[in-house]
């Protein structure tokens, strides 16, 4: 009988101790690589390319109506020897508005394109912050880390970087949706 308690005693050691090592090397703490989902997330690709074709046609609008006034400005400097002293007066007054025009609406495009690429990011973002968040809860992870390359991930265990599983699964969540 007591060899039976000693074997059970060695055996439940053996299984607490196998247990609590293998607790202790699969971690609950994982990390991404931010810039890499961003970067190989397809939906990055096709917002980006969408923003930029926005931002293209809203420059070429500005540069149409800085040349226009360029224009104006030449056929001024060409022509000014035939206008009378208030009608210089005139002209330059009116160009010097237009300049002003042109200054103000293109600040404001400036600021409608940082806008769009921030409302742009923010989406792309969101997407992968919410897929994260469900696949660490169908995972059973306590935390994931983002690493961004700016130093708040020093050092991590490849086999803790979770960046390629969770690329894969957000393109193909992503293809899904198409």
């Amino acid at each position: 009988m007591k060899k039976i308690v000693l074997l059970l005693a060695i055996l439940a050691f053996l299984i607490s101790l196998v247990t609590f090592f293998y607790s202790q090397n699969s971690s609950d703490l994982v990390y991404v690589d931010v810039n890499k989902l961003l970067d190989g997330y397809k939906r990055t690709k096709v917002v980006r390319g969408e923003f930029e074709k926005k931002a293209k046609v809203l420059k070429s609008n500005v540069d149409s109506l800085v040349t226009d006034w360029q224009k104006e400005l030449k056929l001024y400097e060409k022509e000014r020897s035939k206008f009378s002293k208030k009608e210089l007066e005139l002209k330059q007054q009116l160009l010097s508005n237009k300049q002003q025009q042109i200054n103000n609406y293109q600040q404001a495009i400036q600021k409608q394109i940082q806008s769009e690429d921030q409302k742009a990011t923010q989406t792309v973002v969101n997407d992968i912050n919410d897929y994260v968040k469900e696949f660490g809860k169908k995972k059973g992870y306590k935390i994931i880390f983002g690493a961004s390359g700016s130093g708040n991930i020093m050092y991590a265990d490849k086999t803790a970087d979770l960046t390629e599983e969770v690329l894969e699964g957000l393109n193909a969540e992503y293809e899904g949706e198409k």
